[in-house]
């Protein structure tokens, strides 16, 4: 395993089994010395009236060792004046903490960055680039009392852009890992975090996946999970019902990895290249097709870029920009491009020593500036954790020199094809010599010329016709589906409607019983207590009946008594006195 590597995992553990260790060791470590240094401090000068203030000029050494001189103007004094290569605007604001492994997303002209590694260490912060006047700040997070979310600090996540005032963040690495992923969301109207909650089977919890945005669902590869196991799973999120699906693709899925770049092509194609494992990296290439969810590896064109892991990605058309990465030695300095459609790639640009651009775990997103697009990069690791930013802006020959070198790979209405198929290179060199053909009798005759011509463009607007009217077709279907969905969509409101009346009445017929319930259950209770009380006057009846036949028999006792007395007395007996 290679010493960086091995350095990154040693920091991991350390992190995970003595959390407290960055504060006890923070006050004996320096920042390493790094190549090349930037001066980011902004000389401002005040212009008379008929004098233009110039930002300062920034300089970034290239790969032959030369320097070219970068001149940046922020919006309403100029514009970025060099095509496709890397400079660095001057900066304002309070800078971020350096980092990598974090996320970014651009809402209205604004990079919002979340998270990071610093020192080995997750952060939770929330920071904004203003992209048109390059000024930094803080996000002031607020409490959300509806919903009390706590941020976790994490590394290895993603930041999707949704609705234009949200923000979706999704897995990543931290401390407090749940057991699958979770999804919370940050309104950048009222400043609050929430939990987005989900419905479904979500898959593990892990970071360094890729997650792409088609439509409206979030498309999630690979990645590691909390005990370092690598992963090739695929689960789709669907943003409008939040319900998780995992799924199963056929073909040969990519190996598993992490730190990887993904992209989408022509709402259908799923591209992923590179990332790597505990020990090594990749440089292949590997193609979804996300409606029959096959996978394949198709041929290349050009030079195939070297393996990495850590790198970022952002697609301008049918362009997808590659910046950074490295292969566990040293930071990968070529800023590459693939064309989509051709599957053919070429270097933009490339940068010498150790700078930001050649870090791991960078960020890079596409934005827009005077009209034009930008790629803006920030922070990243090679060796030192980074902050600096810095912005290229692609040619219209960088976004397009792809398509000269080759034929077409990948189409929105078809499957991935081979660039290499011998029966379409022999179509490609039938067509080659009409052209020469039409070419050569050009030259000779102008009356042929039109004859062919007219031919060509009589059978290219049959072809289009014929594809015209298919599209209607298809578009006409569309539309009677469309409207059978919505009158069953109709139907199943309607249905919904009176179930939720035969609701409401078995709910009042419930509480009715349940009232009269209650009733009973009082008279029963009153019924009981009489019951009680009658046995009492019971119980005090026989008392009475037996205190009353004891005065009974006392009286005629007493009574035997007195008679038997006047019967002696007759007899001549003396009467007997009571002592």
């Amino acid at each position: 395993m290679a010493s960086i590597e091995a350095m990154r995992l040693f920091v991991k553990i350390l992190e995970e089994e003595d959390p407290g260790w960055y504060s006890r060791a923070s006050n004996f470590i320096s920042d390493p010395v790094v190549d090349v240094e930037m001066n980011h401090n902004l000389k401002v000068e005040l212009a008379t009236k008929n004098e233009i203030t110039l930002p300062e000029m920034k300089t970034i050494p290239t790969e032959n060792g030369k320097s070219v001189d970068k001149d940046v103007m922020v919006e309403g004094v100029g514009s970025v004046s060099v095509y496709d290569q890397w400079v660095a605007p001057p900066i304002s604001g309070p800078r971020p903490k350096p980092r990598y492994e974090h996320a970014a997303a651009v809402v209205d002209d604004k990079m919002y960055i979340f998270g990071g590694n610093h020192n080995g260490r997750y952060l939770n912060d929330l920071q904004t680039l203003d992209l048109r006047n390059w000024t930094w700040s803080k996000v002031e997070v607020k409490a959300n009392s509806e919903d009390p979310v706590r941020v976790t600090p994490c590394a290895g996540h993603s930041l999707i852009p949704w609705e234009g005032n949200k923000l979706i963040s999704i897995a990543g690495h931290s401390k407090d890992a749940s057991e699958v992923v979770n999804v919370k969301a940050f309104d950048l109207q009222t400043y609050t975090w929430s939990t987005m909650k989900t419905y479904g089977k979500p898959p593990v919890s892990r970071g360094g996946q890729s997650v792409t945005l088609v439509g409206t669902n979030l498309v999630i590869f690979g990645g590691q999970d909390g005990n370092r196991t690598l992963l090739n799973d695929l689960h789709i999120l669907d943003l409008e019902t939040m319900t998780w699906d995992e799924i199963d693709t056929i073909g040969v899925s990519p190996a598993p990895r992490s730190d990887h770049a993904a992209a989408v092509h022509a709402e259908r194609y799923l591209l992923i290249f590179g990332g790597g494992t505990h020990a090594t990296c990749f440089n292949d290439l590997h193609v979804l097709d996300l409606k029959t969810m096959e996978w394949s590896r198709p041929s290349q064109q050009g030079e195939i870029p070297s393996p990495r892991a850590g790198h970022a990605g952002v697609t301008v058309g049918e362009s997808w920009f590659i910046v950074g990465g490295g292969d566990n030695k040293s930071g990968v300095s070529e800023t590459v491009v693939l064309n989509m459609s051709t599957l053919s790639w070429s270097v933009v640009t490339t940068v010498q020593g150790r700078v930001p651009l050649a870090s791991e775990g960078l960020s890079l997103v596409l934005s827009s500036y005077n009209g034009e697009d930008i790629l803006v990069s920030f922070g990243g690791y090679n060796g030192k954790y980074n902050n600096e930013v810095n912005l290229l802006k692609p040619s219209h020959k960088s976004t397009l020199q792809a398509t000269k070198s080759g034929t077409p790979a990948l189409g929105s209405g078809s499957g991935v094809q081979n660039a290499t198929n011998g029966t379409r290179d022999v179509d490609v060199e039938f067509e080659a010599g009409q052209e020469a053909k039409v070419r050569e009798i050009s030259m000779d005759n102008n009356e042929p010329q039109i004859i062919e011509i007219n031919e060509v463009s009589e059978r290219s607007i049959a072809v289009l016709k014929a594809e015209k009217e298919e599209l209607e077709s298809a578009l006409n279907n569309e539309k009677s589906q469309s409207l059978q969905l919505k009158q069953e969509l109709i139907e199943a409101e309607s249905k919904n409607a009176d179930l939720y009346k035969e609701l409401q009445s078995v709910r009042g017929q419930l509480a009715a019983e349940q009232s009269r319930c209650f009733k009973l259950e009082v008279d029963v209770a009153e019924l009981r207590q009489k019951l009680q009380t009658m046995d009492s006057l019971q119980k005090e009846v026989e008392i009475l009946q037996r205190q009353k036949a004891a005065s009974e028999e006392e009286a005629l006792a007493k009574q035997k008594q007195t008679s038997g007395g006047v019967w002696g007395w007759l007899a001549g007996a003396p009467p007997t006195h009571d002592t």
